[in-house]
């Protein structure tokens, strides 16, 4: 059994018990979340697809941890101009684990 769940704009393949990360939100480490955007649920040989969401479908989740992403290294430079900038970047994520599929 899967579901397929929109949140933050992107598109998640999801199952029972498994962990993924999301956008960060301001959630306690154990506390439940909600996705409510569900696009389609998968049981067995039977799929059922939303117009473009099920409605009553919901998918919940555990939260695990905040976590952070890779650090990501931004640069700008223009010849000639003495100017040259050096940035670092790390993205905050959501890390939950898929606790029940209903709908």
């Amino acid at each position: 059994m899967y579901a397929i769940i929109k949140d933050g704009g992107r598109q998640y393949k999801v199952a029972e018990g498994q962990e993924f990360e999301v956008d960060y939100r301001s959630a306690p480490a154990g506390s439940e979340v909600q996705f409510d955007t569900v696009l389609a649920i998968s049981q067995g040989e039977s799929l059922r697809c939303g117009q473009p969401t099920l409605s009553g479908a919901k998918v919940s989740a555990e939260v695990l941890a905040v976590t952070q992403g890779p650090k990501l290294t931004v640069q700008k430079f223009r010849r000639r101009k003495n100017m040259r900038r050096k940035n670092g970047h790390r993205q905050m994520f959501t890390k939950v684990r898929v606790t029940k599929i209903s709908g």
